[in-house]
């Protein structure tokens, strides 16, 4: 325990304080009101103890002399797993670089893809050999970590470790090796649940409440890193709720322990010798660690392999809009005091959004009485909604609050999740009328034309843009609204921004549509 010693108090400068004091009282006996003695004192005593230094504060830390102690518990219900799949007749040039448990373009694979090159195809400590070696009988191998959660068997790795596997095999630390089921398996969080069978019962490790984790705390990691078998390293946790964008349910853990190729799937510790996290992924220049590891915290972790322990699959609910962030400019442009929620950018036919009356330009600002400050906020507490619920959700449009209950539906799995479109758009029209900087013309039968807009699209075309404007809008684009107006021509657009800066607003929130997308964006006006 370390204890920081509070900071020594200033002593009073006795000459200066009785000389105040003096002429204080004088001026009070000078008054129209006579101190007594006793008030007197009280007084005294009252300007003693607002001049007084304020106590320091006492921060306490828990440094622990060493972690053997929580090795020795927790390992040996820590595993290495080993998965096979056949390998492609191609020759190994062929192939390319791509990892063998690592899914073409997966955001896991370019991790370690440079460090692969450097020791050799596996990328292990006998680089020099080929997968052929590495894994005999045309098979190729990855090597990553798992742990038990119950003594019956069930271990959880990560869905990249066993993906595309045709042979999956759990080793202990004490060096029993056991063929192992898959139970079911979620790509979106990158989990995955795996069954072995003993005679006995199997060491195995309980979740911690990841929501009580702080930046700052100890932690301990313990895996399977480069197929070298059980290995334990310690760091802290650097920061809370990263997003890798390596899928939508993104809320990682950013740890400083060394994590390495192999630690995939493996467990992070609390000192406690819980489960607060499940490593990942490592941000790494090298293919190696650089101290920015990546984990899925347990309680995202522990709602999904409950599912896959029980049906085998992940089932989640379903909303039907397509949201964006909201910048301090949307804010602005909608009247919210900060840039929280998420914005509708569009509503999915016969969706429980739609059947609900949620509309395009609504801002979500809670979903079932809990906070939406960002996008994955929503995104995660639809996801965790059982089909057939009905939540409420509160709403602001037109600068008003209101709440609406919405049904939930099941998400299948070929629903995707929606995402703003980025692609650029293209005109070479000249300028028709200057708007705030954005050159714009009516959206006339040439225009659809050339820039291949459907007839269903209605609104005013974007030619160009002054280089002073600092707005996300292209060439191409096509406004079709602003404000809560719909616009057919560059002086409807005039029209709009003139009234909002006659009313004083910040920014004016414009509905645009490129290529089939819409989105909103913000245009700032004066300050």
């Amino acid at each position: 325990m370390t204890t920081l010693p509070p900071a020594q108090s200033q002593t009073p400068n006795q000459t200066q304080r009785p000389g105040r004091f003096r002429r204080t009282v004088a001026a009070l006996l000078l008054g129209s009101t006579v101190l007594t003695a006793p008030a007197l004192a009280g007084w005294a005593a009252s300007r003693a103890e607002q001049n007084a230094t304020p106590p320091a504060v006492t921060i306490t830390q828990d440094t622990p002399s060493t972690f053997a102690d929580l090795a020795a518990k927790v390992s040996p219900a820590v595993v290495n797993i080993a998965a096979t799949q056949e390998a492609k007749a191609e020759p190994r040039a062929q192939r390319g670089p791509q990892i063998p448990g690592f899914p073409p373009g997966s955001p896991f694979e370019e991790f370690f893809r440079q460090f692969q090159d450097q020791m050799g195809q596996n990328g292990g400590p006998n680089g020099g050999q080929d997968d052929q070696e590495q894994a005999p009988r045309g098979k190729l191998g990855a090597l990553g970590s798992g742990f038990i959660i119950d003594p019956a068997g069930y271990v959880v790795t990560n869905n990249h470790v066993i993906d595309g596997a045709s042979e999956i095999t759990v080793t202990l630390q004490d060096g029993t090796a056991m063929p192992a089921k898959l139970i079911g398996r979620d790509a979106k969080t990158d989990l995955a649940l795996l069954k072995v069978k003993s005679d006995k019962p199997l060491p195995s490790v309980d979740w911690a409440d990841s929501d009580k984790t702080r930046v700052g705390d100890w932690v301990m990691a313990v895996g399977n890193p480069f197929g070298l078998g059980g290995t334990v390293t310690k760091g802290i946790v650097s920061a809370r709720g990263r997003d890798i964008h390596s899928g939508p349910y993104d809320d990682y853990f950013q740890l400083d322990a060394a994590i390495n190729r192999g630690n995939s799937g493996g467990p992070t510790f609390d000192l406690s010798g819980h489960v607060i996290g499940i490593n990942t992924a490592i941000y790494s220049p090298n293919g190696g660690s650089v101290g920015i590891g990546f984990a899925i915290p347990s309680n995202l972790a522990k709602e999904v392999v409950a599912q896959l322990k029980d049906s085998g699959k992940v089932e989640r609910g379903w909303l039907g809009v397509k949201i964006q962030e909201v910048t301090p400019d949307i804010a602005d442009s909608v009247g919210l005091p900060s840039a929280k929620g998420a914005l509708v950018a569009d509503v999915t036919a016969d969706s429980p959004a739609q059947r609900a009356g949620l509309h395009q330009g609504d801002v979500v600002l809670t979903y079932a009485g809990k906070p939406v400050n960002n996008l994955r906020d929503l995104t995660r507490n639809v996801a965790e909604t059982k089909a057939g619920d009905t939540v409420e959700v509160k709403i602001l449009r037109d600068g008003r609050e209101k709440t609406v209950p919405v049904r939930i539906d099941r998400l299948s799995d070929q629903t995707q999740v929606a995402s703003v479109d980025t692609g650029n758009g293209s005109a070479g029209q000249e300028e028709v009328a200057p708007v705030k900087g954005l050159k714009l013309a009516p959206l006339d039968r040439a225009a659809r034309k050339r820039l291949g807009i459907d007839d269903a699209v209605q609104g005013v075309v974007v030619t160009g843009l002054s280089s002073s404007v600092d707005v996300p809008i292209r060439p191409g684009d096509v406004i079709e609204r602003v404000g809560d107006s719909e616009v057919k021509s560059p002086a409807d657009v005039r029209h709009r921004v003139a009234e909002a800066e006659k009313a004083g607003q910040k920014a004016l929130l414009m509905l645009i549509n490129r290529q089939g997308n819409e989105s909103f964006v913000a245009l700032k006006l004066k300050a």
